[in-house]
């Protein structure tokens, strides 16, 4: 069962984006689909017999912020709300450890495990981020794989728009050249 109340669409530089949220904050964000049909579609299925609608003044602020973000200006988010309801506490704590990454800056998923007092937990934050409901609030495209590799990244575009997104930012990922057409 979903805490939503409403999602809705929202245009950025990197295409088509949804929020959805509930009476205790955002329970939801989608980064762009291949068309924004398709984002519609995704949230529809993530968020059954909720149905898209205006949002509050504080979903649309935080949406506003993350279209800001992805055309490339510095925000960390940290302050939006978050219903943290449907994550377990182990995920809660990788999310809001990810989001003390600031904006064009990057870490590891070894990192984060031994932030989280557990060096060993690198593949288990990687299947937390690969969870996370709440990207790019909860930034996990500053998380990379050892070695500074992208690592997956389950948006749309995988590890590329990952890489595309640090670029926005202005991090380094040691990886150069042009992955992305611009939008």
């Amino acid at each position: 069962m979903s805490n939503a109340l409403g999602f809705a669409l929202f245009g950025t530089r990197a295409g088509t984006c949804a929020i959805a949220w509930g009476t205790r904050g955002i329970v939801g964000v989608q980064l762009p689909e291949a068309d924004p049909a398709d984002t519609r579609a995704r949230m529809a299925a993530r968020f059954p017999g909720c149905g898209e609608d205006a949002p509050p003044r504080a979903v649309s602020d935080a949406a506003a912020r993350i279209a800001a973000l992805l055309g490339g200006e510095r925000d960390d988010l940290a302050d939006i709300d978050l219903d943290w309801r449907e994550v377990s506490d182990f995920q809660r704590r990788v999310y809001e450890a990810t989001r003390r990454i600031p904006p064009g800056q990057t870490r590891t998923y070894g990192e984060l495990a031994a932030e989280l007092g557990d060096k060993t937990l690198a593949r288990a934050v990687g299947q937390a981020l690969g969870h996370n409901p709440f990207a790019p609030i909860v930034p996990c495209h500053r998380v990379l794989a050892a070695g500074g590799q992208p690592g997956g990244f389950s948006a749309h575009g995988g590890a590329m728009a990952k890489v595309r997104m640090l670029g926005v930012e202005g991090a380094r990922t040691g990886i150069s050249g042009s992955l992305f057409d611009e939008r």
